[in-house]
């Protein structure tokens, strides 16, 4: 476990968004906490017109590779296992144009953190390669882009 110069600071809501209000503080498997976050909140913006959940997803995650590559610069640790915005984009972008119901949303629960866990190339090759927030954030993506064609090709095969 890499070591932590300053514990985050939770009165600061970079902090806070990049922890995944408080999921990332798991003491066991913060990414797989903070994607069980991100699919709480996934439900209702499950909701959304298909273009806005896309703008959603946009917008998250340019903020995204600010606020993880913040955090980890005020606590001194690069891609700091508790930072988990990451894993909160990458698995709603797991989810786009996901069929309904809890099913698939397991199924993608199961699929993201498969490609997050195991980082096939290109993943692995981005988080070693890459720095700072988008560093942080890309390997997510293409995570979360990953699991999104087999849940797609899932979907369509079923």
């Amino acid at each position: 476990m890499k070591t932590v110069k300053v514990k985050p600071n939770w009165t600061n809501p970079i902090h806070l968004l990049a922890f995944g209000f408080g999921s990332g503080a798991a003491p066991k498997a913060p990414g797989t906490f903070g994607t069980l976050a991100a699919v709480l909140l996934y439900w209702p913006l499950s909701q959304l017109p298909f273009n806005q959940y896309l703008l959603m997803v946009l917008i998250t995650g340019i903020m995204g590779i600010y606020l993880c590559g913040k955090t980890a610069k005020d606590l001194g640790v690069h891609d700091h296992g508790g930072i988990v915005w990451d894993e909160f984009v990458g698995f709603w972008i797991t989810m786009i144009a996901a069929p309904t119901g809890w099913v698939w949303v397991v199924v993608g629960f199961v699929l993201f953190r498969f490609f997050d866990i195991v980082k096939p190339w290109p993943i692995h090759w981005i988080d070693q390669k890459v720095t700072g927030g988008l560093g942080i954030m890309l390997d997510d993506v293409i995570a979360g882009i990953m699991a999104a064609v087999v849940l797609q090709g899932l979907a369509w095969w079923l």
